[in-house]
């Protein structure tokens, strides 16, 4: 067993030689910056101090090769070779949750678009999953042989089941069987909860960010929110290439009727002329850097495909003076619903 430490915070504990970083860490009750879990996103990118680690394969998105000549490392993939000493100021255990599996039933599939289904989730009596609204669970199909991740998007309700956004990608296994076969009433088995990408603590104003079903966990933070009586200055920035990828528009616009300190805004990046559309236009990150060109007073919150999560990091703190440490983030990757 190596010993891994992060700084400045001190927390350490023990990965055997061929155990990826992160799954040591959350194993032992660390909360540790992550997203997708498979080399994609490079949310859990960090910087090494000392020691030698080894990289399984990833995409030079997330960790460049230069990037790794320089000692950073992705904790997902990376497993320690020696004692490893690592640089990340989000580490903590404080907020730490307990990850089970458990079997829960499908109550409710509601197809809101012609390519997103909204599924609810029942917990079995006596359930005792928790999590932060932000998170993601991973779903165990075909006997446990193919997994896919999703976010909740729903605050956490003693025993009130759990709300998931699925976008169709035809040709996957799993969306291909909730879209085309999946009857209420069916039985899933669930693990989580996972990620690192909930509201922290903070007097900061929050900028909201998502594309697509990237909405899923900003839900669920919303809900968080109104359900805590949150008023810090908020502004919720929704990116599609059309109207109709803005599936839940009106419960957004609804619900921030009981929020006066959140602003929407709506951002469409392909419109046609009988869309009509009358908001803003372009990429959504850039939307962001139109309205509120000084971030270095801000946390952001973004969710969505890898490309807008890495433009919109490199841009807010290179261009807009945010903090890289304010800069929370849930990718998601497309691979993980091909069929493989």
């Amino acid at each position: 067993m190596f010993k891994i430490t992060f700084e400045p915070s001190g927390r350490q504990f023990d990965a055997a030689p061929d155990e990826e970083i992160l799954t040591a860490g959350i194993r032992a009750g660390l909360s540790l910056p992550y997203g997708c879990k498979d080399g994609a996103c490079g949310v859990c990118k960090c910087k090494k101090l000392l020691g030698t680690v080894a990289h399984k394969a990833h995409q030079a998105t997330a960790l460049s090769a230069k990037e790794e000549a320089e000692g950073f490392v992705l904790t997902c993939c990376a497993s320690a070779l020696s004692d490893v000493v690592l640089e990340s100021k989000l580490v903590g255990d404080e907020s730490a949750l307990p990850v089970v599996k458990m079997p829960v039933r499908v109550v409710q599939l509601k197809k809101i678009s012609e390519d997103v289904a909204v599924l609810r989730l029942q917990f079995p009596a006596g359930n005792t999953f928790q999590y932060h609204p932000g998170q993601y669970i991973d779903i165990h199909w075909a006997r446990g042989s193919l997994v896919r991740s999703y976010s909740m998007a729903s605050r956490m309700v003693m025993d009130g089941g759990l709300e998931l956004h699925l976008r169709h990608m035809p040709g996957g296994r799993f969306t291909d069987h909730v879209f085309l076969r999946m009857q209420e009433k069916e039985i899933l088995r669930i693990e989580g909860p996972f990620g690192s990408f909930y509201l922290r603590e903070s007097v900061k104003p929050i900028v909201l960010l998502a594309s697509g079903t990237g909405f899923a966990p900003i839900k669920a933070i919303l809900e968080h929110m109104m359900a805590k009586g949150i008023t810090r200055p908020t502004t919720f920035f929704w990116g599609g290439r059309r109207p109709h990828d803005l599936y839940m528009h009106d419960w957004v616009t609804a619900q921030l009727q009981s929020m006066p300190s959140v602003r929407f805004v709506p951002v469409i990046s392909e419109g046609q002329a009988q869309d009509d559309w009358q908001g803003a236009t372009g990429l959504v990150h850039q939307a962001v850097m139109t309205a509120i060109p000084d971030l270095s007073n801000y946390q952001v919150y973004a969710c969505g495909a890898p490309v807008m999560i890495e433009a919109a990091k490199r841009d807010f703190t290179g261009q807009c003076g945010l903090p890289e440490e304010e800069f929370f983030a849930d990718s998601f990757t497309s691979e993980a619903d091909n069929n493989r």
